[in-house]
C-alpha cells in the first residue's frame, strides 16, 4: 500500500520532506503559493547537522559542490580589531544562497509535485491523505488551525537587513557593538553576502541610507560592502520567532521549519533545523506503520531540540549586540577562542 502525504510549502523544509518521502516510495503532493522557486536570495550555512540531513536525501555532495567551504571566522569591533576567531576545520560548514539550495531539493523531485501558485487548502479538505505537514514558513495557516492564534510569532526587538555584493570573499567575518552587529561572509556564484542587524521598534523604515548612516563610522570592509549594496539586492525583515508550542504534531498533522520554530538568526541555524526536522520526520514516518506513532515520536525528539536553539538563538543576539556587559562579553569570546 503506498502512502500518501499533503506537504503545504515548497521552502526548505518542505522540499527536503517530500524528497525524502519520495524516495521512500510515498506519494507526495507538495502545495506552494508562490509562482516559482526564487532567483535572489542571500547565503544560509549548512552547518555539519545540516549536511547529514542533506546526505540523507541525496543532496549533500551537490551542496558541497555549489557551496562556499567556511573553515575561519573572526569577530570584531567597530574599529576592526579582534574579540575572538573560530576556527571551524573541524566542523566545517557550506554557505550556500537560498536559491541554489531550493533549486537543489526540487531538482530530483517527480514532475508534478509541486503545484506551484497554489495555496495550501485547508486542512478538512486534504482527509485523502496520511499525513499533512505544515512546512508554510513564519506565518504558518496550518499552525493557526492546529493550536489557534495565541501562537503568533513574536517580535524579539530586532530588524535585519540582508544582501549581497559582487566580489570574493574566503573568510567569516561579524563585527559587534552596542544594539548592532554586521555580518559579511562568502557565498556561491562571485557573490558577498552581508547582513545587518539593529535592535529597534518593528517596522523600521530604513533602507541602504539609513544603513550607510549607522555604519558610516565601523571599519573599512563594512563601508566598502554598504557602498557597494544596491536596493535590488537586499531584503529587509523584522525578526521573530516562535513561541513555545505545546506539540508540533496534531491529530495526523506535523508542523517542521519555521511553523514550528521560527528563530533568531544569530546561531545560523534555522535553514538547518527545517532540513534536520524533515529527516527526522520521514524517517519516523517510513519506520512505522502507524502514522500516530511516527508523529509522537517526531515530538518526542524534535520539540525539545528546536526550543533550546530558539532560545540560545536569543541569548546569542543579547551577548552580540549588548552595551553595558561588553567587557564581559569580549573576554569571554577570548576565552572560548583561547586567545587570552
Amino acid at each position: 500500500m503506498t502512502h500518501s502525504a499533503a506537504v503545504l510549502g515548497g521552502g526548505i523544509g518542505g522540499l527536503a520532506v517530500a524528497r525524502y518521502l519520495s524516495r521512500a516510495g510515498w506519494h507526495v503532493d507538495v502545495f506552494e503559493r508562490a509562482d516559482t522557486l526564487p532567483t535572489s536570495g542571500t547565503a544560509l550555512g549548512m552547518w555539519p547537522q545540516a549536511l547529514d540531513a542533506l546526505d540523507a536525501i541525496g543532496a549533500g555532495d551537490r551542496v558541497r559542490t555549489l557551496g562556499s567551504p567556511q573553515h575561519r571566522g573572526s569577530l570584531l569591533r567597530p574599529d576592526g580589531s579582534v574579540i575572538g576567531t573560530i576556527d571551524n576545520r573541524n566542523r566545517t560548514a557550506y554557505l550556500l544562497s537560498r536559491p541554489a539550495l531550493l533549486a537543489t531539493l526540487a531538482e530530483a523531485l517527480p514532475d508534478g509535485m509541486i503545484s506551484f501558485g497554489t495555496p495550501a487548502p485547508a486542512l478538512d479538505a486534504l482527509t485523502d491523505h496520511d499525513v499533512v505537514i505544515g512546512a508554510d514558513g513564519l506565518r504558518s495557516p496550518t499552525r493557526r488551525q492546529l493550536f489557534g492564534e495565541k501562537f503568533e510569532p513574536r517580535y524579539v526587538g530586532a530588524t535585519a537587513w540582508r544582501g549581497w555584493v559582487p566580489g570574493h570573499r574566503d573568510t567569516v567575518s561579524e563585527t559587534w557593538d552596542t544594539d548592532a552587529l554586521f555580518g559579511i561572509t562568502p557565498r556561491d556564484g562571485d557573490l558577498v553576502n552581508w547582513f545587518a542587524c539593529v535592535r529597534t521598534d518593528a517596522g523600521h523604515p530604513g533602507g541602504l541610507d539609513y544603513l550607510r548612516s549607522r555604519f558610516g563610522n565601523w571599519h573599512a570592509d563594512v563601508r566598502a560592502v554598504l557602498d557597494a549594496a544596491t536596493p535590488d539586492a537586499m531584503l529587509h525583515h523584522d525578526l521573530y520567532e516562535s513561541p513555545a508550542l505545546p506539540s508540533y504534531v496534531s491529530g495526523n498533522a506535523a508542523l517542521l521549519g519555521d511553523a514550528a520554530h521560527a528563530m533568531a538568526p544569530n546561531l545560523g541555524r534555522g535553514a538547518c533545523e527545517a532540513l534536520v526536522d524533515a529527516v527526522a520526520l520521514g524517517r519516523f514516518l517510513t519506520a512505522d506503520t502507524d502514522i500516530h506513532t511516527a508523529l509522537r515520536r517526531y515530538d518526542r525528539a524534535r520539540r525539545p531540540a528546536t526550543r533550546r536553539l530558539v532560545r540560545g538563538s536569543r541569548a546569542m543576539s543579547s551577548v552580540a549586540m549588548t552595551g553595558r556587559l561588553r567587557p564581559l562579553r569580549d573576554l569571554s569570546v577570548k576565552l572560548a577562542a583561547g586567545l587570552a
